[in-house]
């Protein structure tokens, strides 16, 4: 629950965050008539601000809070970047919406969110208050959802849900269907978050492809990207941490890239803790794979330039597992973010490297 007062009066409704963030602890009330700096200092402090003025107009003063807030500088290095991220975030996150029951937002000029909300808290729900950007979030990833992405190896979209990442780099889907397959009755692919790599898979001729994933958001999103593209006899979805039962002759497996903490839920197709998705699926894989099998690690280098894993580090791991390293391709990023020099890790992704690990037993 958040509570406030306003009015003279004690208030208190449902605390809705996507993201699991905390409700704030003070709170005060906001509208038209609030300027920017104001708001700025007062969620700087740790003060939320409820807003009971114009959606649009809240829109902008979340918009002109975002400009003052300030971004690690070019060559800050990794951890003075996600210290920015760190800050900006829960700063921004201090402008608040009501929700009426239902996702309804009782705003002048609020758009209708229910099918948006609907897809992330259920259909219905109470009355409730939550972040302004969590909401313009999930409404971006509803677009992404009823869009989709286009994936060229597949010739078609994959419609990524939200807290699922999207296949937007599209340089690691390549490597994936590019690289010669040790043969086409089953494959494993472990933490297929969309389903994209098990789509390839089955769409390049490979008769049973199991996907796993143990987030419940990725098994659903997968799920239903096998259903649009009409692979459900093809692809099988199964709720795993890691590693399906029995072995394939080929076990796919693109994990977090960057060994960090994940700053929310979303953070965590992106960052994994201490590398323990990595180093899980390196050791479990040899028991994984059928004689002669091949495992396929999707790995950008992009930890090594941040010195936060090196080289030396990745391939000790792969010899701890028993594995050997079989061939490598490798493929340049092709993200705008890899050329804007404005970026504080401007350097590394510059120097950024996608490779398909090829290791067998």
């Amino acid at each position: 629950m958040i509570r406030w007062t306003e009015s003279g009066r004690e208030r208190s409704a449902v605390w809705r965050s996507a993201l699991g963030a905390p409700p704030p602890q003070r709170v005060v009330i906001a509208d038209d008539r609030t300027k920017a700096a104001t708001a700025y200092r007062l969620a700087c402090e740790g003060t939320a601000l409820l807003w009971r003025g114009d959606f649009h107009n809240a829109r902008q003063l979340l918009s002109a809070m975002g400009r003052r807030c300030e971004p690690a500088a070019p060559g800050a290095g990794f951890h003075r970047h996600r210290q920015a991220q760190s800050q900006r975030a829960r700063t921004l996150g201090m402008l608040l919406i009501p929700y009426d029951a239902d996702h309804v937002v009782p705003l002048r000029r609020a758009p209708d969110v229910q099918e948006a909300c609907a897809e992330v808290y259920g259909p219905a729900a109470p009355p409730g208050v939550g972040p302004l950007r969590e909401l313009l979030g999930l409404i971006g990833a509803h677009e992404w959802r009823k869009k989709g992405v286009y994936v060229p190896a597949l010739g078609a979209r994959v419609h990524p849900h939200h807290g699922v990442f999207s296949p937007v780099r599209g340089e690691y889907v390549d490597l994936v269907a590019e690289e010669p397959l040790p043969g086409d009755r089953l494959a494993f692919d472990v933490g297929t978050g969309t389903g994209v790599l098990a789509a390839v898979l089955a769409r390049r001729g490979i008769r049973h492809v199991v996907a796993t994933d143990l987030d419940r958001r990725a098994v659903e999103c997968a799920e239903d990207n096998v259903t649009r593209l009409g692979l459900e006899g093809r692809v099988e979805v199964v709720r795993a941490d890691l590693f399906p039962p029995g072995r394939a002759p080929l076990v796919v497996c693109n994990p977090p890239w960057l060994p960090a903490t994940p700053i929310s839920p979303l953070d965590h197709a992106v960052y994994d803790p201490d590398g323990r998705m990595l180093e899980g699926f390196l050791s479990g894989l040899a028991e994984h794979l059928e004689p002669g099998g091949e495992g396929w690690l999707i790995l950008s280098d992009l930890a090594e330039h941040l010195e936060l894993r090196t080289r030396e580090q990745l391939l000790g791991a792969f010899e701890r597992a028993g594995l050997r390293v079989a061939g490598r391709r490798d493929v340049a990023p092709r993200h705008n973010r890899a050329k804007e020099a404005a970026d504080p890790l401007h350097a590394a992704r510059a120097a950024e490297v996608t490779s398909l690990w090829r290791l067998i037993r």
